[in-house]
Order: C-alpha cells, then structure tokens, then sequence
C-alpha cells in the first residue's frame, strides 16, 4: 500500500509536468548542475529536468534505452520518487513480455492490433480484413476499433449448444467432441490478415487441441490442409487474446480466402466457451524492441549494480539480441532485414502521374517510434539500434565474465564480447555502405524491397547514428554540415536555418513528405509542413542527440551554442506559461499530444523531453556508468572554468563530481565496500584520496585495469578521490 501511494503521487506529479506547469517547486535534493558565471541558464536547465523528470518511468519497449539512465541517476527521494523509479525499472523490465521464439513485446496501449506490437492499424482501417466482436467488455474504445456488436446471423455451429450473447461475448456448450463454430461467408485478403485473433475463455476443454481452418474460393471444403492449430486455454473468468500466425501457413495466400471455422478440438463433450471476438489483424510488431530491451536492461544494471536483477534477466537479453541476428537476419546480412507482412519499406500511398492517389492496403507499416513511416525491409533505423545493443551485450558480458563470483548464467545463449564487438563493426561497415545517400549527403530510412532508398531528411537517424557512433568520421562531418547549414541539400524544403525553425530542435525531416507513409495515413497534403511531427515538425527530446552529435564531431563550444539557443526558447516558454500556453495559437506552432495531431513534441506522451538536460552528464561530464565502476570524459566549452554535479545516484553511492581542465574530484555519500574502476580520459593522472576528515592523500601506485585502462581507486574508507592531471 506505501508503494501504491508513492506511484500514486509520482503519477499526479508526471501528470502536472506534462501540462507544462511553470510554478515548480523544485525539492533540494533534486541534482544541480553548476558552472560559474552562467547560473541561470543552470537553473533553468534544472527546470526543464524536474519538468520531465517524475515521466521517465517505464512505458513502452521503445522508450527502455531513452528514459531509463534519465529515470534512474537522480537521487531525488522527495515523495520517494528514486526508489520508486528502481522498483518500477527493475519489475517493468523483468515482467517485459518475450513470445517463445524471443520477439521482446511492444507493451503501448490497448487496441483491436497485433497484442505485443503497436496499437494500430487495426483490421477496419484497410479493405480485405474482416472482423465480429460480441462483447465490447474490456475493449479499447473507438477509434481504435468497429463501434459495431456482432449478431449469430450467418454463423453455424456443429456439436454446440448456443448459451446467448451476454456481456462476456457469446456463450456455446460443447455437445459432442470435436465441436466446430463456422463464420459467416467473407471475402478475406491473405497479405492483410497476416494473423487472427481469437478473444475467447473455455472451461472443460481438457488435453483438446483447438485449430482454425479455413476454405477458399478454389477449394470449397474445409480440410486438414488448410488449418493452423493453437494451444487451449483453461480460465472461467480471465478472456485469453490467442494470436493466430496464418502468415506462416504455405496455404495462406492470395485474396481468396472464403471462410474462416474454428475448431475446438475437444475429446469429449461438456466444455464451455464464450467467444468475445473474432478478427483479421495485421502485424504491427516492432523490429526495435529487441535493441531497446536490452539497452534499457544493461542501463539498469550499470545504474544499479542490481546481480539479481541481472540473473533473472541476463538470458532474456541473450534471447532478445539473437531474436534479431535470426529472425531480422543481422547476423547473416549485417544489417536488419524485416521480412514481416507489410513491412518492406515501401510506401501505402501510390502517386498516378494525373496526381491522384492509390492506396495499397496493407503496405507501409511501422516499425518504430516514428509509426506513420514505413522504414523496415533493410532498415537504417533499427540497424543504428541493433549496433548499439551489440556494444551493450559486449560490456555487460566483459564484465560476468571478468566476475565469476556474481553466478550470473552463463550456458549456450551467452556471447563472447570478442564476437559482439567484432559482428558490431561489421554492422557498422555494412550500414555506412547500405544506408548513405552521396548524392544528399546523409543516411536513408534504407532499403525498400523495390531496393529504392527513401530520404526525406531524417534527423532524428543521422543525429542517433552519430551519437552511438554508428556514422563514420566522414559521414557525421557530412550530417553535420548539412545540419548547421553549411552545406544546401536541393530538393530539400527546409534549408539552412530553416532547419531549426523551431528552436528547440532541428526538423525531424527536412523535405516535404507526402507519400512515404503507411496506408492508414493517406492525405498528408492536409496538413501544413511543419504542422504533424514527422512532416517537418520537431520533438524535443532528440535535440539530446544532435547535441550529443555536435559533441562528439565539432566539440563543446558548438553543442553549448546549440544548448543555450534551447534553453532561451525554454525561458521564453515558461515565463508563457508552460508550453500549451506558449503554443496557444497566437503563435506559429501546434503542439501533439493526448491523441491530437500537431507538428510539436514537447509534452504528454513526449517522455523523451526529459533527454535534454542528460548532455550535462552524460555529454559535457562524460560520465558513463559501468558494473564496478564508470568512465569521465569532461569536454568543457571555452567560456567554462569548471562544471559541477551533484546528487548523482550510482549503485549504492550518491556522488557530486565536479570537473576543470586539469582535474576531476568525486565525493561520495554512502558506504562502498569495494574498489572503484574510474575511467579519466588518456594521460597521465596524479591520484589523491580526500578523507573524511577533510584532509588528503596521495597515492602513488595505482593499478590499471588492461581492458580499459580504468585506474583502481581505493576509497572504501575515503570521502572521495580528485584525480589531476600530470604535468606533460
């Protein structure tokens, strides 16, 4: 109960932020950041973290990499917020749905789509889907579904009894053995029914072996060649959503599909059943979810030094990365191939040379964060992904393997981190090669199976393909070229400044799209560029990548201008109002969010926001958690002296560590019973341990660790440790 009511007020918190509420009360143990001479410009950064902040719990599969280190590092306990954040991590990630084959759940809202992948499109969103539902009872509300009941005309049932229609669904007794309900007659498209999904309980039905058959105008007879079967449940109140894959069924082809009939299977009479639903369903699965899975996963445990936690979990990360080396192909191919039903990258609007339309139906599936865009097929996106999920597995198993006494399993699903690392640069070299466009300069959404390229500009790929270091030298030079105006993309409808039109962010796609895009979504041309998100809009969480990709290129001096241009906007908003109040229509802007489309991510179901204020830590600082240890890689802007931060939650420490030119000083809350591994960058480093008692020590022989040059830091009974930097 103590728990529920800490979720509880956390949830009223992140319900308030996300209304972009300006009186904030900050409390003093939230983490600061600080640099002499720009106090301000800290504060509001500060602001714009607390405002996001109590979000960056866990929501769905692809936020895993995005908001856990965000949700996890400050050590804030006002109304317990970081504890709650480690226990809603740590149960989340561990109840993560994982299929047999180890295809990772997509965990978004409820919807009449695919149950573990994204909530539309839905059967009646195409032409050659077919669906009937007898009970409402449980269901997401339209749109997301018919707002039609079903009637028994049409259907027939042998060996059954009908029991009625009730709140449930329909009722049937099972008279005889291998009872059968028979659909009426219709037409289904086999490319747009890829699975069926049957909404049913049943009591009784013991050792039954349940199928779904089918017959076709060419082969009028229902047979055993044309059936799929599926387990039997056994539940007198819990409805059971059985996802029935026809896809895989040789005989599932072509658009002649007459009758659907589902056979119960049962030994002997006396079962009964309802049936809620029975309907046509596309696969709207994610290819990502592996990589966010395991991203998120390792990120919990560097945060958190969390052995059981990695016991539990371990092979299901295994499973979730060998998931996409096998069924996407990445091992073979070196890149991530989606071969799902409607997910070959091409586009769901064809445009006739007299300018109309035609829809194909079925086509231009999402596979990602971006969901009116098809991407799939050999796939950029989740290639960069898939890269960094590769570099994550290789440190998380260095790190069992170098600690025999944690007991983590290790057994025929573990990897070599010799192998990840050498498969990773192969991914890498693949990818550079498969994805660029020389004529644009810049990475494609990849290859569709027409093998066409699609560019329209997308930032959000290239900034993240630069900022897990997926772009080569080369091309993050060319991206950010193209970014920061210093290089005309024709063709493209946003250019130079234009770019950032928004302030707070760059585009999310700098040319005018209005045929990449799933079927579903099939008049974009009615709404203004730069009016929907993924059509020249912007979001404000990814402004962390292309910050993190200015570092990592062009150095700190150029993220740091691109960062106060960020945080102006931010003042500018708050003294607004909030964002809803700032973008209220006085001004050029529509903000997304709750279900109404807009060009501006900011707020709501934007938890990414919270990115942002990470290229303090995770940027300028340098810090990069580790199992025993972590990496420091301050790169400071000129106009700097020094930068501080502090309440810093790592495993079970809270550090301050502050930051200049020539040194790096970490002090510590909490007991640590073991030796640290830190990281500095390459040189020389004078090693003093600051004592509790305010004074200091050198120490003078300090190992280094061969794998990563870590120094090892004897501070168990210290206060802390400054590391400086030997003269040359």
């Amino acid at each position: 109960m103590r728990i529920l009511f800490f979720l509880l007020l956390w949830l009223s918190i992140s319900l308030l932020s996300a209304q972009g509420q300006t009186a904030m009360n900050i409390p003093d143990d939230f983490p600061r950041f600080q640099v002499p001479g720009y106090e301000k410009t800290m504060q509001s950064l500060r602001e714009l973290h607390w405002l996001h902040y109590p979000g960056a719990g866990p929501k769905a599969t692809l936020w895993d990499e995005w908001l856990s280190a965000p949700g996890l590092w400050p050590a804030t306990f006002h109304v317990n917020l970081s504890n709650v954040m480690r226990e809603q991590w740590s149960r989340v990630l561990s109840e993560r749905i994982m299929d047999p084959e180890g295809y990772v759940a997509t965990h978004q809202h409820a919807s009449i789509a695919h149950q573990l992948g994204w909530p539309f499109p839905f059967w009646n969103q195409g032409q050659g889907g077919y669906g009937w539902h007898f009970s409402f009872k449980d269901t997401v509300g339209p749109p997301w579904r018919t707002d039609r009941l079903s009637t028994r005309e049409g259907w027939t049932l042998t060996g059954a009894e009908d029991a009625g229609i009730g709140e449930e669904g329909w009722s049937l007794k099972l008279t005889a053995s291998n009872a059968a309900l028979t659909a009426p007659a219709r037409t289904i498209d086999s490319f747009q029914s890829p699975f069926i999904q049957l909404r049913w309980r049943a009591v009784g039905l013991g050792s039954g072996q349940p199928y779904l058959e089918w017959r076709t105008k060419g082969q009028p007879a229902f047979s055993p060649e044309q059936r799929i079967y599926f387990a039997p449940v056994e539940s007198a109140s819990t409805m059971h959503y059985t996802m029935i894959p026809c896809y895989r069924h040789p005989r599932w082809k072509g658009q002649e599909i007459a009758q659907l009939r589902i056979g119960f299977g049962n030994p002997q009479p006396g079962a009964q059943v309802v049936v809620q639903a029975l309907f046509t369903q596309y696969d709207t699965r994610h290819n990502i979810n592996s990589q966010n899975f395991v991203r998120g996963c390792a990120t919990y445990f560097w945060w958190t030094r969390d052995l059981e936690f990695l016991r539990r979990n371990i092979n299901r990360m295994r499973l979730a990365l060998r998931y996409v080396m096998t069924e996407h192909q990445a091992l073979e191919r070196k890149v991530v191939f989606t071969d799902w039903v409607g997910h070959d990258g091409r586009a769901g609007i064809q445009r006739n040379p007299d300018g109309s339309k035609r829809l194909l139906y079925g086509v231009g599936i999402g596979n990602n964060y971006w969901d009116l865009l098809p991407f799939g097929h050999l796939d950029s996106y989740a290639t960069i992904h898939y890269y960094d999920a590769l570099r994550y597995m290789a440190q998380i198993e260095e790190e069992i393997a170098a600690h025999p006494e944690w007991d983590v399993p290790r057994g025929v699903l573990s990897f070599t981190p010799q192998f990840l690392r050498r498969h990773a640069a192969e991914v890498k070299a693949a990818g550079n090669r498969m994805f660029w466009n020389a004529k644009t300069g810049r990475f494609t959404a990849g290859v569709d199976a027409d093998g066409k390229m699609h560019d329209y500009g997308f930032t959000f790929v290239n900034c993240e393909a630069i900022a897990y270091d997926f772009a080569t030298p080369a091309h993050a030079r060319s991206i950010l070229q193209w970014l920061s105006g210093e290089r005309i993309v024709e063709g493209d409808t946003a250019k130079g400044a234009d770019i950032y039109h928004w302030r707070f962010a760059p585009r999310a796609t700098t040319r005018r799209n209005l045929e990449y895009y799933g079927w579903f979504w099939n008049a974009p041309e009615a709404i203004p560029w730069g009016g929907q998100v993924q059509d020249g809009g912007a979001v404000l969480g990814f402004s962390y990548h292309d910050l993190m990709a200015r570092l990592k290129v062009r150095g700190p001096d150029d993220a740091w201008r691109r960062l106060q241009e960020i945080v102006r906007w931010f003042d500018e908003v708050q003294a607004a109002g909030g964002y809803r109040a700032y973008y209220n229509g006085q001004r050029e802007g529509t903000l997304q969010g709750g279900g109404t489309a807009g060009g501006l991510g900011l707020d709501q179901e934007f938890f990414e926001s919270v990115l942002v204020p990470q290229t303090m830590l995770r940027g300028f600082l340098g810090f990069e958690p580790a199992a025993d240890g972590f990496r420091l890689n301050p790169q400071l802007p000129q106009e700097w002296t020094s930068l501080a931060i502090d309440r810093i939650r790592w495993q079970n420490l809270i550090l301050t560590i502050r930051a200049d030119r020539q040194s790096i000083e970490v002090r510590k809350e909490g007991v640590s019973e073991k030796p640290c591994f830190i990281a500095p960058p390459s040189g020389a480093w004078r090693v003093i341990l600051l004592l509790p008692d305010g004074t200091t020590r050198r120490v003078d022989a300090v190992q280094r660790r061969a794998r990563d040059r870590a120094l090892r830091i004897e501070w168990q009974e210290a206060a802390g440790v400054r590391l400086e930097r030997e003269k040359p």
